[in-house]
């Protein structure tokens, strides 16, 4: 592709010695599985967000289940969790018996609105999800101020969050627990599937790490206290995300400088909707993970970007509360407006650090050549 949705050939051409040097030592040691090169990547993560216990697992979906299922959440319970977000922040809820309750969504951060959490607040209610999409942060001051007020939990779907904070607190790290994703395109990716759990509490950090390993505790196998799963991070995975973790902050500012060309060269467009960024004080920071356009003729436009062989990526084309999985819980369209609306609008382009100042004018290039053949039709 011309431009394509997110690479980093050019990334891995320059870290490629160091990581070199960390399989070299992850083979050595013959452990391939939750061995050294985790650990020291779990202490390395506890460092730079400072959380209390960060706990690797396989992916950031087992990280949602076992977080939540850690944390007591079960049969019967109701977790209220935005519509408008990935499959996995609803399906997690489902799968340790609990029910996703779909909220709507803050137009503007596109995360959970803290006014639907008061309205769909019932008996049931255990938890709140709010979800960190796309640049920044929920409102967590309210979402805290709600969950005290009604002693629920706050368990953080922070999984595109890494390096966001809101008053000195890590993502994850405002409410009981949360989770961070390393999937490859990630702000911190892999090169392959892995998550972590992050808790500043120990009961929920104790269960997680049994949960993770079959219920068993670290080092006393056999003997399984909790009906677990097998969720365990790959040594190879840590080594990488360790390499990758020293350059994290320097592809933050060249994600953030991208995302200000974007900015620049699509303000003339009267067309497009460009990311909005609710706070921006020294206590809530955005970071660019995905920089987020919406647009009418959305479909449109990025068959368009496809046929100049520019890459993007639909977020997300279907809410939560109108899957097919889960029409039993009886969701009307037209309950959600904002994220209904979002589903038919939003479109993400490129944006990563191997990225030139060149990609993204040839991106937005497009999109205005796109606009001026809609403008004479």
């Amino acid at each position: 592709m011309s431009v394509p949705f997110f690479s980093t050939t050019h990334s891995f051409t320059k870290q490629w010695p160091l990581i070199e040097e960390k399989l070299d030592r992850v083979i050595d040691t013959g452990q391939f599985t939750n061995g050294p090169m985790v650990k020291e990547l779990e202490r390395a993560i506890e460092v730079f967000t400072g959380a209390k216990h960060a706990i690797a697992v396989g992916n950031a979906t087992d990280a949602l289940i076992i977080m939540l299922h850690a944390a007591g959440i079960g049969e019967g319970d109701e977790v209220l969790v935005p519509s408008f977000t990935f499959f996995a922040s609803a399906s997690s809820i489902a799968h340790v018996g609990a029910v996703p309750v779909f909220c709507d969504i803050d137009p503007i951060t596109y995360s959970i609105q803290p006014e639907e959490i008061e309205r769909k607040l019932t008996s049931r209610t255990k938890a709140i999800m709010p979800v960190h999409l796309f640049t920044q942060m929920a409102d967590m001051d309210q979402i805290r101020k709600i969950a005290d007020k009604h002693q629920l939990l706050i368990l953080e779907d922070s999984a595109e969050a890494i390096s966001m904070f809101n008053d000195g607190l890590h993502a994850g790290l405002v409410g009981d627990a949360g989770v961070i994703s390393f999937f490859p395109t990630k702000t911190l990716g892999a090169i392959g599937d892995a998550g972590m759990i992050l808790t500043n509490n120990d009961w929920i950090a104790k269960q997680a790490r049994r949960l993770r390993l079959h219920g068993q505790d670290e080092g006393i196998p056999y003997i399984h206290h909790l009906v677990g799963y097998n969720s365990r991070m790959d040594d190879i995975q840590a080594a990488v995300l360790l390499v990758r973790l020293q350059c994290l902050q320097g592809e933050i500012a060249k994600r953030a400088y991208l995302a200000a060309c974007y900015d620049r060269e699509l303000q003339k467009l009267v067309q497009v909707q460009t990311p909005r960024i609710k706070e921006r004080t020294d206590t809530a920071n955005p970071v660019y993970y995905v920089y987020l356009i919406e647009v009418e003729h959305r479909d449109d436009l990025v068959a368009f970007l496809a046929e100049h062989e520019i890459g993007t990526e639909t977020y997300y084309p279907i809410a939560l509360h109108t899957q097919p999985s889960f029409k039993e819980l009886r969701y009307e369209e037209g309950s959600m407006p904002n994220a209904e609306r979002a589903c038919t609008r939003t479109v993400g382009l490129p944006l990563y650090p191997d990225m030139t100042e060149a990609d993204v004018a040839e991106v937005c290039q497009v999109i205005e050549q796109f606009f001026e053949r809609e403008d004479k039709r």
